[in-house]
């Protein structure tokens, strides 16, 4: 990857590892059975979630992915999620960032989209 540090997605259920860097965890509610240790967390950055609305709307449909991420990156622009975004923006230029989320579906999450963002 050119430009900007390596910006990754992983489930927060999985074990921690070496290359993750900084381990952020962006989802707004805390991981169902997961202790504050097993997470192995830098932070919790729950302020960068997305709206509760959105979410239910969003249900990880796949089919819904790519609207989701419009309308998030949308969300993104609130003075709060801007200043949470602004910080995620910092730890990915100090080297790497690993967001944390505990979807089945890391691949289609508010993660994917923010991991996206960061890495343009």
């Amino acid at each position: 990857m050119t430009g900007g540090n390596r910006v990754q997605v992983r489930r927060v259920y999985a074990e921690p590892e070496a290359d993750d860097g900084t381990r952020v965890l962006v989802d707004r509610i805390w991981p169902r059975g997961l202790t504050k240790a097993k997470a192995g967390l830098d932070e919790w950055c729950k302020q960068i979630a997305p709206s509760t609305e959105l979410r239910i709307w969003y249900h990880h449909d796949p089919e819904r992915f790519a609207e989701f991420g419009r309308r998030y990156r949308g969300e993104l622009h609130a003075p709060e999620r801007a200043q949470a975004l602004a910080h995620l923006r910092e730890l990915a230029a100090g080297g790497a960032l690993t967001l944390l989320t505990a979807t089945k579906q890391p691949e289609i999450s508010e993660a994917a989209v923010l991991a996206e963002l960061l890495q343009h």
